[in-house]
């Protein structure tokens, strides 16, 4: 026979299974909440990065049509080979901007195009900067050796650390040598940066029918393809892209050996920060693709 019970244990049975019934509901609903605000939180961030991409990217998209216009309607040049690759580099980013779809599957693929945009931006917005009568009231000559690219440089070679600091101490309006010790600092920079990264070796064992220079070595596009296949978003406009852009930084060291721009005494402090900038940024870009790869 089943065991009796009093109603008063009957009541004490029921304020338990209530009571456990009470807990499970409060659970449940406390784990519902917290999962909410877990779900609320990750949508917020998800938005937050969203407005800031596309804040970033309006504000870039509006530098470039400014700095476009503004090229457009100067007259002459007088820092044609800046302008030529400018305008150039600005075509090849209009044929990537163009194969976005191809980059969204890449988890580099955007910031790589948000990267690539900026670098657009800079190149046009220095060509400006080359050919107007700046002023040097509201800056400082210490801004010159202000960067922020020594720990990345560190990270890779402390040499390369050490040839950038020297390339900064000699970009001095009263250095009448700036034009020549900043140009071959700064482009051992770059080149380092390729060869620690896409070694000879590595590149041809790659890619074995790769281009060569006279001395049998990968040359720079190829070391960028070799580059651009391990991130992940090798395209052939990739590839024009990013190789223009080293080339367009490079154009600004033909302009510093110049005979007729090379002295120091054509550029006043914010043209020599505005290039220090852009060969920075130019920097950051090409260490950003290969950290990627």
């Amino acid at each position: 026979m089943p065991r009796r019970i009093s109603p008063s244990q009957m009541r004490s049975k029921l304020r338990q299974a209530q009571n456990k019934q009470k807990q499970a509901v409060a659970k449940y609903n406390r784990e519902v909440r917290q999962h909410n605000q877990k779900v609320n939180q990750a949508v917020n961030k998800y938005n937050n990065e969203v407005r800031k991409h596309n804040a970033r990217v309006r504000v870039n998209r509006q530098k470039i049509d400014s700095e476009l216009r503004k090229m457009k309607s100067s007259g002459s040049s007088n820092y044609q080979i800046v302008r030529s690759s400018a305008i150039t580099l600005n075509t090849y980013y209009e044929q990537l901007d163009a194969k976005e779809s191809d980059f969204e599957k890449s988890s580099f693929g955007c910031d790589f195009l948000d990267r690539s945009e900026k670098e657009n931006a800079n190149s046009l917005a220095l060509s400006n900067i080359l050919e107007s009568e700046s002023q040097d009231s509201e800056l400082d000559q210490s801004d010159l050796l202000r960067t922020e690219i020594d720990e990345m440089l560190q990270e890779l070679s402390p040499e390369l650390s050490n040839r950038w600091k020297g390339a900064l101490f000699s970009l001095n309006p009263e250095n009448p040598d700036a034009a020549r010790h900043f140009c071959t600092s700064a482009r051992e920079v770059f080149v380092q940066i390729l060869d620690i990264n896409a070694p000879d070796d590595k590149v041809i064992e790659k890619l074995p029918g790769c281009d060569r220079t006279p001395q049998g070595q990968p040359t720079r596009k190829e070391k960028i393809k070799y580059l651009l296949g391990r991130s992940g978003i090798l395209t052939e406009e990739a590839i024009n892209f990013v190789d223009e852009d080293v080339k367009n930084v490079l154009s600004l060291f033909r302009v510093f050996n110049d005979g007729t721009h090379g002295s120091s005494g054509k550029f006043g402090i914010t043209k020599l920060l505005s290039i220090k900038n852009r060969v920075e940024d130019g920097i950051i870009y090409l260490f950003s693709i290969c950290r990627h790869a």
